[in-house]
């Protein structure tokens, strides 16, 4: 896979503007943690490794193809949307800009995308297709195709998440559910690649079977994340709950 040298740069650059955003903020005195800018360059870093590392120097081809699509689709988003860029964004823009990011994210359009079943379906649809259906082979070959699978990562990392601000914030058991859903959809397709390669390829049945086991296994432990992710929004999100029905009570007894 030729990496187009734009790729991997734009991707360093977004990061370096996130780290002048973030020092921005701190100067006037805002608290940001600094977790976050870690969080957004380790995100952008798998993400420039996924482009830019000879992954084919060391694996079989549909394994090395695997393991930079894994990056890119699945680990590299988490980092990222747990960095909060929008948020940061949000804060850092001039009025204007504010405004129209605003107007974006409250967009329909947008708004229909971040539901967390819609963005895991164009997510997990997005590798059934390319991996089920009689797609050119060039694609599996394109940095465009790991590019869109980042995108579709991105997308339902930041649905499922929620961290960002958007216009409605789903509950925790639409979440969870999708997730569960999401993951079963993920492990049966890997399940299916350890028998036949996608279609018009020839892959070699030792190449074909650790391409699925990096894809099951390696799915699964990014999946495993983002359910502790979700779970310690929940146990958050109840203690907010009670602290606040304990007021209540307190105020009414008083």
């Amino acid at each position: 896979m030729t990496t187009p040298a734009p790729l991997p740069v734009l991707a360093v650059l977004c990061c370096v503007l996130y780290t002048v955003c973030a020092a921005r903020l701190r100067r006037r005195g805002d608290r940001w943690p600094v977790r976050r800018d870690a969080g957004f360059w380790l995100g952008g870093g798998l993400l420039v490794a996924a482009f830019a590392v000879p992954w084919e120097a060391w694996l079989a081809p549909f394994t090395a193809h695997m393991a930079a699509h894994l990056t890119a689709g699945m680990v590299a988003p988490v980092p990222l949307v747990l960095a909060r860029p929008v948020t940061l964004a949000l804060r850092t823009l001039p009025p204007p800009g504010r405004r129209a990011l605003v107007r974006i994210t409250r967009s329909r359009p947008v708004s229909a995308l971040v539901l967390p079943p819609v963005a895991a379906a164009v997510d997990i649809g997005g590798l059934w297709l390319l991996y089920r259906a009689p797609v050119p082979s060039s694609w599996h070959h394109s940095p465009l195709l790991t590019l869109h699978l980042f995108a579709a990562g991105v997308l339902f990392t930041f649905a499922l998440l929620a961290v960002d601000p958007i216009r409605h914030r789903p509950g925790t058991a639409v979440r969870g559910g999708t997730l569960l859903a999401a993951a079963a959809g993920h492990a049966v397709l890997a399940r299916s690649l350890w028998a036949t390669g996608p279609p018009g390829t020839a892959h070699a049945p030792a190449d074909l079977h650790s391409a699925a086991q990096l894809m099951y296994y390696g799915g699964d432990a990014v999946e495993v994340a983002l359910a502790l992710v979700l779970a310690s929004q929940w146990y958050r999100a109840q203690g907010r709950s009670l602290r606040a029905h304990r007021g209540t009570r307190q105020a009414a007894t008083a």
